[in-house]
């Protein structure tokens, strides 16, 4: 059973509706590929659960509920169970895939724009009325705005008691909570226990350094961890971000302040470990959401890589390399900066560029010898001539940092396609740049740059046409998961192998194609 046939598309919507009877064959199989996916309550017990429960009871098909998220079956009066801990799994890949409302709020809420600017402020983003937008979710999603939110806040404070020493008062803070009394409340109605016998049951808790926050984050087999670390390792940014014996560290600019992680992937025990250290620590739960974009962990490698494989001439290069993620990013405005700079040039040539701009440019990250990208308000008014950029650059970095200062968000909560139409409006950014800030920043995971001379490169020497609008009409049989083809063609080396028996000639056509931006 695939998820496709568990998840069928709604009607005028990129949402998927739960089939219930899909739904229970993979419960009463216990697939874990479905974890996080959806969440199954069962009514005679009151407890909500991953898929893949290993209770020893199953329930019956006619005792079940199916919930597209935690909320909804709390808002039922569900609890989380206690053997299965749905709220630990990796979460559902399915926002990525929305464009509309409902997807840009759920990116929104886990970024915790509720918890630091309420409905009000999630609404204002949205370009909507509250009453609007707890319509819209409530119809679609069991559950509103408000109650979105604490469900997040509850599997944030969950987490951090069961994986962290941190005092309950500063779990609190830190998952969004108003007060510890608040804190108290919700994890006993959720949990149907308390943060102190939560903490006595886990075995998973790990102490930070001084002034550090340990937390692990969760994902789905298979993960490609050699080409993350590469990908990252090749656009290392002196002062910023850079790969130390399989750890990446950077910085991060949180609305608390410049604060700095590290990140390590544990294959063996399927999470990362995520290191953190905070200007504030109301900042967690908006790092930990922007980490887990970065390493793309709420990805189903299963669904993307058999999708991409039934085109048999990227089945070679998914078997390559299964589970090969799509590397995202913890600032839009830093992403789309980087793609300016690196337009023309090289990566490498990027990376000093950017260096260059963060020594001049970055805030200092206390206690750490990195430093935190510039925010846009001070590129706005910076003078750039000493860096060494063009003055074409110059303008346009300029422009991005007036456009993103003026209140156009990069992240992954925007409007995918008011984003591309504002930042084509500036002069010096075109299609490439754009593509690139759409596949990283707004975590767009159907996105094909035809405009990559690489990517143009690669598709020629696996046989599929080299000139843009043949790949791009080719790269449609990759929807709904072009980024991720794009990353297998990036990765891709001259040497992999291509389809037995290739559809084309290896013509040399995207070899001789001139970079419209960018040479990666």
């Amino acid at each position: 059973m695939s998820h496709s046939e568990v998840m069928t598309p709604r009607p005028a919507t990129a949402e998927p509706m739960l089939d219930p009877d899909r739904a229970y064959d993979a419960v009463a199989s216990r697939d874990e590929r479905f974890d996080g996916w959806f969440i199954v309550g069962v009514t005679t017990t009151g407890i909500y659960c991953r898929p893949s429960c290993p209770t020893p009871v199953r329930p019956k098909r006619e005792n079940t509920k199916f919930f597209a998220t935690a909320a909804a079956a709390q808002r039922e009066g569900f609890r989380a169970c206690k053997r299965c801990r749905p709220d630990a799994s990796p979460g559902s890949p399915s926002w990525d895939l929305r464009a509309d409302l409902v997807g840009r709020a759920m990116r929104l809420v886990a970024d915790g724009v509720v918890d630091r600017e309420g409905v009000g402020g999630l609404a204002r983003e949205l370009a909507v009325s509250e009453r609007h937008l707890h319509r819209v979710l409530t119809d679609e999603l069991g559950a509103g705005p408000l109650a979105i939110a604490r469900a997040h806040r509850a599997q944030t404070a969950r987490t951090l008691v069961e994986t962290t020493d941190l005092k309950f008062s500063d779990v609190a803070l830190a998952a969004g909570f108003s007060s510890i009394r608040q804190f108290n409340d919700t994890v006993q109605e959720v949990f149907a226990t308390s943060p102190r016998e939560l903490r006595r049951r886990s075995t998973n808790v790990v102490g930070g350094g001084a002034g550090e926050i340990t937390v692990r984050l969760a994902y789905r087999q298979p993960y490609a961890t050699e080409d993350l670390l590469a990908w990252f390792a090749h656009r290392s940014i002196a002062g910023l971000q850079s790969v130390e014996d399989g750890v990446i560290v950077r910085s991060l600019r949180l609305p608390g302040g410049p604060s700095m992680v590290r990140l390590t992937v544990d294959e063996g025990h399927c999470h990362v470990r995520c290191v953190l250290r905070l200007s504030e620590i109301t900042d967690l739960a908006t790092a930990v959401e922007r980490c887990r974009r970065l390493l793309d962990l709420d990805a189903d490698p299963t669904v993307i890589d058999s999708s991409l494989a039934s085109d048999r001439v990227l089945a070679a290069l998914v078997e390559r390399r299964p589970g090969l993620r799509s590397p995202g990013s913890v600032d839009g405005f830093e992403t789309a900066v980087f793609a300016v700079l690196g337009q023309q040039i090289s990566v490498v040539a990027a990376c000093r560029l950017s260096a260059r701009l963060v020594a001049a440019h970055g805030d200092e990250v206390n206690g750490t010898d990195v430093r935190a990208f510039p925010s846009p308000e001070r590129l706005a008014e910076a003078d750039l001539a000493e860096l060494g950029l063009t003055r074409r650059t110059q303008a346009a970095i300029g422009a991005l940092a007036r456009l993103v200062a003026s209140g156009c968000s990069l992240d992954p909560g925007a409007d995918r396609g008011h984003v591309r139409a504002a930042l084509l409006d500036i002069n010096g950014i075109g299609p490439w740049t754009a593509d690139y800030v759409a596949l990283r920043a707004l975590r767009d995971p159907d996105v094909l740059p035809v405009g990559d001379l690489v990517v143009r490169q690669r598709a020629a020497t696996l046989g599929l046409p080299a000139e843009k609008a043949e790949l791009a009409a080719h790269g449609d049989r990759w929807s709904p998961w072009r980024t991720y083809a794009t990353h297998h063609l990036w990765a891709a080396s001259p040497a992999d192998p291509g389809p037995a028996h290739s559809p084309r000639s290896r013509s040399t056509t995207g070899q001789r194609s001139r970079p419209q931006e960018k040479k990666t």
